[in-house]
């Protein structure tokens, strides 16, 4: 069957909304399958009660081995803060952190006094100051937080698309054309070096 991804509504069995161009449009998307294959962006529903629901979970039997592929094996990355698309909090860095020791330097205390999950924007990750765990983006983590504070980030469409739908947004950044501003609730104007230990400092 055809498949359909990125679902963020539901409009009937058969009709669904899907970001199309990072998210500057909305597709509506009908699908005449008899099974509808599809998968849903997390962030755009509500969660659903623990208990209840019509859905049947079925046991299936054991397949057979293709022999095609074998597991090789999988490594966990454990972080001491909330998981990224999870938390409540994102403290996110961009290319104007300037470093990964500065990132860590400048963020590590913000986050921890607000119990934040870290994230990054792909120039940031791109650049080696964080792994690709952190990276929020088109290409890498859709999260929608309560708060959403993005530092030295110039804001990428790529990146937009990723946070957007956060309930508040705040830009720190010394531009003041920088394209986060565009969907920051509030926004400050200076160098993040000085600003975030002045607010850590006042938390």
């Amino acid at each position: 069957v055809s498949m359909i991804s990125d679902i963020i509504a539901v409009e009937s069995a058969n009709t669904f909304k899907r970001p199309i161009y990072a998210g500057n449009a909305i597709a509506t998307v009908q699908s005449d399958e008899a099974i509808i294959v599809g998968t849903v962006r997390a962030t755009a529903f509500d969660a659903v009660a623990a208990e209840g629901g019509s859905a049947v979970v079925e046991a299936v039997a054991e397949v057979k081995d293709a022999g095609v592929s074998k597991f090789v094996s999988e490594e966990i990355v454990k972080l001491d803060r909330p998981e990224l698309t999870a938390a409540r909090i994102v403290v996110s860095g961009g290319r104007g952190v300037g470093s990964g020791e500065n990132y860590h330097k400048v963020l590590d205390p913000l986050a921890d006094k607000l119990g934040a999950a870290q994230g990054a924007s792909r120039a940031a990750v791109d650049a080696g100051f964080v792994p690709n765990d952190f990276q929020v983006g088109q290409t890498g983590k859709i999260v929608a937080p309560d708060l959403y504070i993005a530092v030295g980030i110039s804001g990428a469409i790529q990146h937009l698309a990723g946070m957007k739908d956060s309930k508040v947004i705040v830009a720190i950044n010394k531009d003041e054309e920088a394209p986060i501003n565009s969907v920051a609730d509030y926004w400050l104007v200076g160098d993040l070096n000085t600003v975030v230990p002045e607010l850590v400092s006042k938390l």
